[in-house]
C-alpha cells in the first residue's frame, strides 16, 4: 500500500481523487469544509472503482449506516482504529465491508425488520443531521444556507422537520438540544 495524497477538505479530496486515480480513498466525516457524507458521494461519483473506507470519531451507531447508504464500504471508529485498520483497508481493498460486530449486528438486525421506527436523532436525514450539527456549533440560518449553498428558506424548513422529529417544542429547545449533541459527539472523540 501506498499514499498518495491527503487533504483536509472536501475540494482538495476531490482534486487528489481526479489526479491520482487512488483504489481506495479513507475519509473522516468531519472535514474542515463539508461534511465526510457528502465526500463518500462525490468521490464514488467521479470514481465508481474507488473504494471508501470511513476513519471517524464520530459514533458508529449513527453514522456507519449513513456511510454505507453514501458509498463506503467500511467505517471503523477512530477508538478501534489502532488495532484493526490494517483488517480495515485489506477488506474493503478486497471489496468487502468491514465494520465492527456490533455495528454489523445492529444492521442485521434493522434489515431483518425487527426495528420498524428510526427513532430520534437516528430518524433525521443525512442532511437534517448535518443541519442539527451546525446548529450545535451555534451558527445561525443565515451562515448554515452559506456553509451548504442552500437558501435560508431551505434552513428553516429543515429546522421545522428536526423539531418535529424531535418533538421539540420551538427554536430555543432545537438549539438547547443540538448544542447537547454536539457536546457529547465531542466527550465520545475524547
Amino acid at each position: 500500500m501506498r499514499v498518495c495524497g491527503e487533504a483536509a477538505g472536501v475540494d482538495e479530496a476531490l482534486a487528489l481523487v481526479d489526479t491520482t486515480a487512488p483504489e481506495l480513498v479513507i475519509v473522516d466525516l468531519a472535514l474542515k469544509d463539508g461534511h465526510g457524507l457528502n465526500l463518500i458521494k462525490k468521490v464514488i461519483q467521479r470514481s465508481p472503482t474507488t473504494k471508501v473506507l470511513v476513519v471517524s470519531a464520530y459514533d458508529d451507531a449513527l453514522f456507519a449506516e449513513r456511510a454505507l447508504r453514501a458509498g463506503a464500504l467500511g467505517y471503523i471508529n477512530k477508538q478501534e482504529a489502532q488495532n484493526n485498520v490494517i483488517e480495515a483497508l485489506r477488506t474493503v481493498l478486497r471489496g468487502g465491508c468491514y465494520l465492527s460486530a456490533e455495528m454489523t449486528r445492529r444492521l442485521v438486525k434493522h434489515t431483518a425488520g425487527r426495528r420498524t421506527e428510526l427513532r430520534g436523532i437516528e430518524g433525521l436525514s443525512d442532511r437534517e443531521l448535518e443541519v442539527f450539527e451546525q446548529i450545535g456549533r451555534g451558527k445561525s440560518t443565515r451562515s448554515i444556507a452559506q456553509h451548504l449553498h442552500l437558501s435560508i428558506h431551505t434552513i428553516e424548513s429543515y429546522r421545522e422537520n428536526i423539531r418535529d422529529k424531535l418533538a421539540l417544542r420551538d427554536g430555543a429547545e432545537l438549539v438547547q438540544q443540538a448544542v447537547q449533541w454536539v457536546l457529547e459527539m465531542r466527550g465520545t472523540r475524547s
